[in-house]
């Protein structure tokens, strides 16, 4: 079983390029109409500096590999799709504000580190089940993103634009500077847990649990104060955050991938960390060849309809020196369809010998569509999945290393249930995503400490 398939040999002898994912057929990639205004977009970004650097990634494989190892937990979390509309300091500082706390419950109530890692400073471009939409049997372009086109519905705003590109950048590179400056400026500092609990969270049962592990960890710092072990570590002042998104229009990615000067190796410098999504992970196709070539850690979503074999193929392509830390395995499976589906794939992984990280996306699967018209999940679907994920790796032997959550910051009402109750009759209120529903911050902490307790049961 470690010996590759004979097509996954051909492919890995292939030379690869930053553009040799042009030869191959390319899904959910936007019509641009005007191909000399993406030249030079393309070669305007060519020239941009990076976002983020060769090192940070190496760095960030490095906490991935303990993942791998079964000794660290991943958090990946943010946005369904971030907004050139709603970027404030605010914003960006209220949806770190939940990852920390969510990663302070991990910690603290399960005992183990954490990889941070958002999904923030890029997810701009979400893939489409259908490339147009009809409202009132007016047939236009789907919105898939502000990295390619608005959502309002007319012809100009749904025609793509390239100059948006270019926009996603930028707006990246400010959200990262924000982010840097919160993550180790002080803001992180462990002495300011209590700050984190933002209003209307602190207000919720959850709020007033976490208030609870604030209390515990600021008693912990004193004891040890007492006792005269210093807590001017860094460690305890500021944190390691990291960024991701689904590497999904190619052109961008394209441009910001750089050579890195110090190991010679391609990096995509558009994030630190990139996956690949259930609709554009074909064997043959140009997102996995352009991700083979980059050195950034991975990630690949897999559906219910993943073989054994695919997933195979896809260790040996996008990690062929079995490097621990290089791939993450995103499992999105549905809670009615997890417990059949995901012990086949734990099974030949393991038996193969890949050292991936497994992460479950327990939202993508659970997506339904109310009366009223709505998309939206019940938060007692997201944790089923995840309980029968725990499950699933417990049987075979596996460590379930990590979570990948659309959550915000900000107080929505998209996903149903959770300790707020929230019904149908309740998503008018506040139902501001641009695509899909994500948690809230009080049913991200509830689901932080269901978390914790599968992880230190």
């Amino acid at each position: 079983m470690n010996s590759a398939p004979v097509e996954t040999a051909h492919a890995l002898r292939q030379t690869w390029r930053p553009d040799s994912w042009r030869d191959r057929p390319a899904a959910q990639q936007p019509h641009w109409p005007d191909q000399d205004s993406l030249d030079r977009v393309i070669e305007t970004l060519g020239g941009l500096p990076p976002l983020v650097f060769a090192g940070e990634a190496r760095q960030l494989q490095n906490k991935l590999a303990e993942a791998a190892a079964g000794q660290a937990f991943v958090l990946q979390a943010g946005d369904c799709a971030e907004s050139f509309d709603q970027m404030t300091a605010d914003s960006i500082r209220d949806k770190l504000k939940v990852i920390l706390q969510m990663a302070v419950v991990l910690a603290f109530s399960a005992g183990v580190p954490t990889v941070k890692i958002g999904r923030i400073a890029g997810q701009f471009a979400k893939p489409r089940s259908s490339s147009t939409e009809v409202v009132d049997n007016v047939e236009l372009p789907s919105f898939r993103g502000h990295m390619v086109n608005d959502i309002s519905f007319s012809e100009r705003s749904r025609t793509a634009d390239a100059e948006r590109l270019v926009r996603a950048y930028h707006q990246s590179a400010s959200t990262l500077n924000l982010l840097r400056a919160f993550t180790k400026g002080g803001y992180a500092d462990l002495r300011q847990v209590h700050l984190w609990n933002q209003e209307f969270i602190a207000a919720s049962p959850e709020g007033r649990r976490y208030e609870r592990v604030a209390d515990g960890i600021e008693a912990a710092l004193r004891f040890m104060a007492a006792c005269g072990i210093s807590t001017d570590a860094p460690e305890m002042h500021q944190v390691d955050f990291y960024t991701s998104h689904e590497a999904l229009v190619l052109d961008y990615e394209q441009a910001l991938t750089r050579q890195d000067s110090i190991t010679g190796q391609w990096y995509d410098c558009s994030a630190h960390m990139l996956w690949i999504g259930e609709r554009t992970r074909q064997l043959d196709g140009a997102h996995v060849e352009f991700m083979r070539g980059v050195q950034n850690p991975l990630g690949c979503k897999l559906g219910p309809t993943a073989t054994p074999a695919e997933a195979l193929e896809l260790c040996e392509v996008l990690n062929p020196d079995r490097i621990p830390g290089r791939l993450t395995l995103i499992s999105r499976m549905g809670a009615d369809k997890v417990s059949e589906a995901l012990p086949p794939l734990l099974a030949a992984v393991r038996d193969a010998g890949h050292p991936v990280v497994w992460e479950c996306d327990p939202m993508h699967g659970n997506t339904y569509t109310t009366a009223g018209g709505r998309k939206t999940r019940h938060f007692e679907d997201v944790m089923a999945e995840i309980d029968r994920y725990f499950t699933a790796h417990a049987e075979a032997g596996t460590w379930p290393g990590g979570i990948h959550a659309e959550i915000t910051g900000d107080d929505v009402t998209e996903c149903v249930g959770g300790a707020e109750a929230i019904s149908d009759d309740d998503l008018e209120r506040r139902y501001e995503t641009m695509c899909d529903p994500r948690l809230n911050g009080p049913q991200s902490l509830e689901l932080a400490f269901r978390l914790a307790e599968r992880l230190s049961s």
